[in-house]
Formats: structure tokens, C-alpha cells, sequence
């Protein structure tokens, strides 16, 4: 079994020279309701120019890699259809793994879905009574009938095999959070009692589709959630860089338990053009850059080289980005003492001074 990660690694060499392929997810990585995060349309254009594979990888079935690739395109992001993996590609093979060549399949869902299965050689269905071998669901959008549902009920209950292309609860909009297909999945799941075979992020159909499409060697999974795109790392046996523009925040950061401790930690896409500071052990702590991160009585506290200093100046290192330094070392000192369980210490005056 692999020891439980205990702190972020260093990495001397910028990581879009450590690793050949990036393993981006989509919402909360590169964008955000549909318009791009500060620093990320620029930073993947150096990544790339570098060499770097850049691949997209997104739980959202709702939309072709096609109509993907021309988001991203309009962003200012170069990308082609080939480079975006959905879970929709995922749960097609999966399901074409298990049905004769052919096969129909219904479809709760949207055209990624649809394309997807024509893909593999599959035919979308729309109603039970077209006697699909498979009922597929995915993320249809807002506007998904509630008979759709109805429709893969009527064909589980006569024991039609389920199949979801992910089971994330929720969404982001421009207009905030939304429900995903994880809640769509448990109106079927209630009303039928079944349970779907799932191939979206964290599992490993889609860590597989994303490998057979990338050919990647050496994958750096670039995500925001620590349950989607984090855990997805852990279950491929591949390092990750969690970036801060997305739905996890530091305190969720530091009562990570093991599956969910990402390799890097940066504040956006910027990270993949740098190198990484090592935390190393201090004297009853953990240091990096400045800050030394400790676990004292209930809580977590953090010391700055700058003790004598005001908090005036405090603040200024914090705008330097030197505040991400000292939540690496919080990081330390938070999984070291929770070991291979969840950090339950009071991080909130520690995470104040450095702004988080």
C-alpha cells in the first residue's frame, strides 16, 4: 500500500518540463461561466509552446469535444476536438465493453452523449419501448424533461443495465452552483433502487479513456476539486497540481484526507510554469518559504520569519504570494497529524493572517 502523503512535493524543474501531458479539467481550472480565469489562456499558451501536451478533460457530457474545442478556441486556448476527453467518450466504451455491436442505447441526456455512443457504433434511443440494450445518463442542461427520467425507469425496472457518465452533485453556472448529474442520478436511483456503473472522474474508466486518447507518459492532473479531479489522481497512481480558482478552498485544502492530497499546490494555471518550494521538517513544524506551520494543542499555528515585523508587513508578503508558502506548510503539519484520517485542528487564525 502507498504511505499516506503527509506534505506537497518540490519540484526543481518548472513542471511543464517534469511532465509531458497536463490532464486539465475545464470548470474552475481554465474557466468559469464560460469566460476564462486570469492567467489561464496565457499560461497554457506557454505550456504548450514549450512542448507540453495540453488535454482537457472534463465530467460535463453535455457538450461534444467538438463544441468543447471551439469554446476553448474562442477563449484563446488552441485546441482541437482531439484534445478534449469527456466523460461521455468514458461510459460509450464502457458500455460498448458489455453490449453487442450495435446495440441500442437510451439516452438521459445530451448530444455529447449522443456522439459518443455513435462513436463506438452505438445507436441512441430516446423511449424504453425502442428495446435498448443499455440506458445511458448524462448532464442534459437545464432544460432536461423530467419524462426523461421516467423513461429510464421504465427500462431499469425491467433490468436493463444503468450506466452514468459521472455522479458530480453539482455544477458551476454564471449564475453559481447548480445541479449536476449526481442529482439527476439519485432521482433514478430512488425511484428504481438500482445502482449505475459510473465512469466519470475520480473512477478509472475515465482515467483509461484519457490515457488511450493522450498516449501521455508522464500525466499531470491539473484540477480544483479534491473529489473529482484530485481523487481521479490518486485512483490512476499519477501526481496532480490542485489550483485555487475553482470550488476547494484552503481550509478544505488542509482536512483533506489521503486520496483527496493533491502532489502540487498553486494558486492558478500559473503553477505549471514554475518550479515548486520544498516544505522540509523543523524543529516540532514544518517550513517553507518563510513560514513554519505547527500543530499545537487544537489548532494549527503559523510562524513567519518576520515575527518582529508588523502585521502591516505581514500583509505585504501575503500580496507577494508568499502566502502560498505558508499553506503548503500548513498542509505539512495538517496531514502529518491526521495521518491517514481527516485534519480536524482550527486552522481559522492561521489561515487569516496569510489572507485565506
Amino acid at each position: 500500500m502507498t504511505p499516506s502523503r503527509t506534505r506537497p512535493e518540490g519540484s526543481e524543474r518548472t513542471l511543464n518540463e517534469a511532465y509531458d501531458t497536463a490532464l486539465l479539467d475545464l470548470d474552475g481550472v481554465v474557466y468559469a461561466g464560460g469566460e476564462a480565469i486570469d492567467h489561464a489562456v496565457e499560461s497554457l499558451g506557454t505550456a504548450r509552446a514549450g512542448g507540453m501536451h495540453l488535454a482537457y478533460v472534463t465530467n460535463n457530457a453535455l457538450r461534444t469535444p467538438e463544441a468543447v474545442a471551439e469554446h476553448l478556441t474562442e477563449l484563446g486556448v488552441a485546441a482541437e476536438s482531439a484534445d478534449v476527453i469527456t466523460s461521455a467518450q468514458a461510459v460509450a466504451r464502457l458500455i460498448c465493453d458489455q453490449v453487442p455491436a450495435g446495440a441500442r442505447v437510451l439516452v438521459i441526456g445530451g448530444e455529447g452523449l449522443r456522439a459518443a455512443l455513435r462513436e463506438r457504433g452505438l445507436e441512441p434511443v430516446e423511449s424504453a419501448e425502442d428495446d435498448p440494450a443499455a440506458v445511458v445518463q448524462g448532464y442534459g442542461g437545464p432544460e432536461l424533461a423530467w419524462g426523461r427520467f421516467a423513461e429510464a425507469c421504465y427500462a431499469i425496472a425491467r433490468g436493463v443495465p444503468w450506466f452514468a457518465s459521472n455522479t458530480d452533485l453539482t455544477i458551476p453556472s454564471a449564475r453559481g452552483i447548480a445541479p449536476g448529474n449526481g442529482a439527476a442520478v439519485e432521482v433514478v436511483r430512488i425511484a428504481t433502487g438500482a445502482e449505475p456503473q459510473v465512469a466519470g472522474k475520480p473512477l478509472p474508466p475515465m482515467h483509461r479513456e484519457t490515457i488511450l486518447r493522450t498516449g501521455a507518459e508522464r500525466p499531470l492532473v491539473v484540477g480544483d476539486r479534491l473529489d473529482t479531479d484530485i481523487e481521479g489522481a490518486f485512483n490512476g497512481g499519477v501526481d496532480s497540481l490542485l489550483v485555487l480558482t475553482g470550488v476547494t478552498d484552503a481550509a478544505q485544502l488542509l482536512a483533506a484526507e489521503p486520496r483527496h492530497r493533491p502532489t502540487y499546490v498553486d494558486a492558478d494555471l500559473r503553477g505549471l510554469l514554475t518550479g515548486q518550494p520544498q516544505v522540509t521538517e523543523a524543529a516540532g513544524g514544518f517550513t517553507c518559504g518563510g513560514w513554519t506551520a505547527r500543530a499545537s494543542g487544537d489548532a494549527l499555528v503559523l510562524d513567519s520569519d518576520g515575527n518582529e515585523k508588523d502585521e502591516r508587513a505581514n500583509h505585504e508578503q501575503t500580496k507577494d504570494g508568499d502566502a502560498l508558502n505558508g499553506l503548503r506548510a500548513l498542509c505539512a503539519a495538517a496531514w502529518t497529524q491526521a495521518g491517514d484520517g481527516s485534519c480536524t485542528l482550527d486552522a481559522g487564525k492561521a489561515l487569516s493572517r496569510l489572507g485565506l
